[in-house]
């Protein structure tokens, strides 16, 4: 898996979910902090009609982290929200997937179970706002 796709499950996974199976995996290595974790703002830009003209929507809460593993590995993790101990896991898992062996590992045991249980969270909404749709439609009476 490319880092991008694991930093991105690592980014939207549920922090309860992250925090429960990242030490179900065994790998606790000693690391120290570059930067923060510390939390801010982001800027969230969207498109007119989804392709159009971009604006700012508004500001976001974000946290971020920096580690350095004894090895020299370092690991970035950024986090919607102002969960620090989140964000500094997914920067420890980032420095150790710098390895191909961890890399592997964390890929099968962490990150495809952490996207399952999001794509089921998503399917189970996107069911439930579905039942809720309303469909609009105009009756022309032919009078112009």
């Amino acid at each position: 898996m490319e880092r991008q796709a694991r930093m991105r499950v690592l980014a939207e996974a549920d922090a309860e979910d992250l925090r429960r199976r990242w030490p179900a995996l065994g790998l606790d290595p000693a690391f120290r902090l570059v930067r923060g974790p510390e939390v801010g703002l982001a800027t969230v830009r969207g498109r007119i009609s989804g392709d159009g003209a971009p604006f700012n929507v508004g500001d976001v809460t974000v946290t971020r982290a920096t580690v350095r593993l004894e090895d020299g590995a370092v690991g970035h993790g950024w986090r919607l929200g102002r969960d620090k101990a989140a964000a500094q896991i997914a920067a420890v898992i980032d420095a150790l997937s710098r390895n191909r062996i961890n890399a592997d590992r964390i890929d099968t045991d962490l990150i495809a179970p952490l996207r399952t249980l999001k794509q089921e969270r998503d399917s189970t909404r996107r069911s439930e706002t579905a039942a809720t749709r309303v469909d609009f439609f105009t009756l022309v009476r032919g009078e112009d």
